[in-house]
């Protein structure tokens, strides 16, 4: 006889879960928390009262996707533009406002810029896996037929979206580095360096055992057929491959939050799907709410030395009970500490609160990906299951010294909120990104060589000190100094790895093919964001570039790629 399916109603039929049974209430053996079955309520509008306690204002992206000319039903009732939004009363970005009144809502990026080595000899950032931008960008290319709003553009996440051909690292360590420099194809007197990580493999036989907890929204917001139905396809699809040494709870969240499925062994797949497939959506979201429980479930079935993760699914609408984003990023940066991961996964759009989902997932040590269609989801929760799940090294950071001997200037392309003090490298306390089994990491640098004049900002002449002079290293062939710091899994203190590139003036038509695909990837980046330091690129040379390193592309990733350029390409000249 299949095991009880706790199953929630709470106070709102939003979430009609039916197991066959009457309007009973019964509370599980594990949980204090009260499960009510209640198919036959109806749900309530939200009318809570909106938290005004933002003490500054913000600025914030605001999409209009009714304007969209895609033969796909737009959504409707987003003003586009940048709003200021009054400190008084309106919550800031990155807090969802409910329903239909915020529209999707984005972090503004300013594009990093060219930095003297004269004066800032070191580039110092955390690495990061995070794919939703490029699925976003699929988005509003693809369904909405509109140039995306450049806050939702982050390049690093365009070009980390595919996965390069890097070398598999060698004994113990996790990842290995690849380092290559090339003539920059939008800048003819530039030169450009690629930095490449890639994490070990692990089979999925050798994967550990993972205690996860889905942390699901099904409120109002969710019932649109890309988000809740596709939410469930795609949790399905996880389902699909977990192990007997697997534990999977589900806890949902709408106006209250209750645990639908206790933590269940992954080998009874029937009973997790019969849980997911009932699911309803409808009411408000107490967000900040469901965290809690999600997390408070994951300790009490923590698995030592496995993957203790909860994955939440939201739309990021948060517009009741605890939503402001500061204690939602205290909350999971302390349960991450505490060895318990968070993933976001966002779906949808008019509420997609794309801010806060990337730093809650960042304050708790997880990725972020945005579930734009199933065969992304089939991608992230499928194909690269053990990447999305399994954490081979953290608070990854990297640093770069450049020779000032070679080089000029330099502009790190993308990472724009990554960024570190120099100091915080060598601090073990600093919080970085994580890197998953089988993921790669791409950098892309824009490097002025000596003696070309940088288009930097400049101060005056320094009246008590002199520039400092150079060390014998710089008569060296080396261009830079790659400096890798990283933590293993269950490590409080950091390994050191260390790499040198050397220029040997390779023009870009020699470079490798995927220096040339993540080149391409950036320069489309940089034209959708109509950036300052785009150059020539063009979406011409984005097409030519892109379509001579296909390679074999197996998923038909690559090329999908350039139908999105296409796409751009004509949104552009209407």
């Amino acid at each position: 006889m299949c095991r009880t399916i706790a199953v929630l109603s709470v106070m709102l039929a939003s979430v009609a879960l039916c197991v066959g049974c009457g309007d009973d209430k019964r509370q599980d053996a594990n949980s204090d928390y009260t499960v009510t079955n209640d198919a036959k309520k109806t749900a309530k509008k939200d009318d809570a009262k909106k938290d005004g306690s933002s003490k500054s204002a913000s600025k914030y992206h605001i999409v209009d996707e009714s304007k969209s000319t895609s033969t796909r039903s737009p959504m409707t009732g987003y003003l586009a533009a940048e709003l200021t939004i009054p400190s008084t009363d309106s919550p800031r970005a990155g807090q969802g406002q409910g329903p239909g009144q915020a529209g999707d809502r984005y972090a503004a990026i300013n594009d990093n810029p060219f930095l003297t080595t004269s004066k800032h000899p070191l580039s110092t950032f955390s690495i990061d896996v995070d794919t939703a931008s490029y699925a976003n960008t699929r988005r509003f290319l693809m369904e909405s037929d509109m140039i995306p709003p450049a806050g939702s553009v982050r390049i690093e996440e365009l070009v980390n979206y595919f996965t390069y051909d890097y070398p598999q690292p060698k004994a113990n360590v996790p990842f290995s580095a690849h380092l290559e420099v090339a003539g920059c194809p939008w800048s003819a007197k530039h030169r450009l360096v690629r930095v490449g990580l890639r994490g070990k493999q692990i089979d999925r036989g050798q994967r550990p055992p993972s205690n996860l907890v889905f942390l699901l929204d099904v409120s109002g917001s969710m019932q649109s057929p890309d988000k809740l139905p596709l939410l469930v396809q795609g949790m399905m699809l996880l389902v699909d491959n977990l192990a007997a040494t697997d534990r999977v709870a589900i806890v949902v969240y709408a106006q209250n939050t209750g645990l639908v499925l206790p933590s269940t062994p992954g080998d009874e797949k029937q009973t997790i799907r019969s849980a997911l497939s009932q699911l309803r959506a409808g009411g408000s979201t107490a967000g900040g709410d469901g965290i809690r429980l999600a997390y408070r479930v994951a300790k009490e079935n923590l698995i030592k030395g496995g993957v203790n993760r909860v994955l939440l699914c939201t739309d990021g609408d948060f517009n009741v009970g605890t939503s402001n984003t500061a204690e939602l990023v205290e909350l999971v940066e302390k349960q991450a500490k505490g060895g318990v991961q968070l993933s976001v996964l966002g779906f949808g759009r008019g509420n997609l609160n794309d801010a806060m989902m990337e730093e809650i997932s960042n304050k708790g040590d997880g990725n972020y990906s945005y579930i734009d269609s199933f065969s992304e989801a089939r991608k992230v929760l499928g194909e690269q299951m053990s990447g999305t799940l399994v954490t081979i090294a953290k608070d990854v950071k990297i640093q770069i010294e450049f020779n000032p001997a070679r080089v000029a200037g330099y502009r790190l392309i993308g990472y724009e909120n990554r960024r570190l003090a120099d100091e915080d490298f060598n601090d073990d306390t600093k919080d970085a990104g994580e890197i998953g089994a089988g993921h790669t990491v791409t950098a892309l640098y824009e490097i002025v060589p000596a003696g070309q004049q940088v288009s930097a900002g400049s101060v005056d002449k320094l009246k008590y000190q002199s520039e400092g002079k150079l060390t014998g290293a710089a008569d060296s062939d080396e261009l830079l100094t790659l400096k890798v710091r990283y933590k293993d899994p269950d490590a409080p203190q950091s390994k050191l790895l260390e790499f040198t590139a050397q220029d040997d003036g390779k023009a870009f038509a020699k470079a490798s093919r995927d220096f040339k695909f993540a080149s391409a990837v950036a320069s489309f980046g940089m034209l959708l964001r109509n950036s300052p330091h785009k150059g020539d690129a063009t979406y011409d040379a984005v097409l030519e570039i892109a379509g001579s390193a296909i390679g074999q592309d197996v998923h038909k990733y690559r090329a999908e790629f350039l139908q999105m350029v296409r796409r751009a390409k004509r949104i552009s000249t209407k």
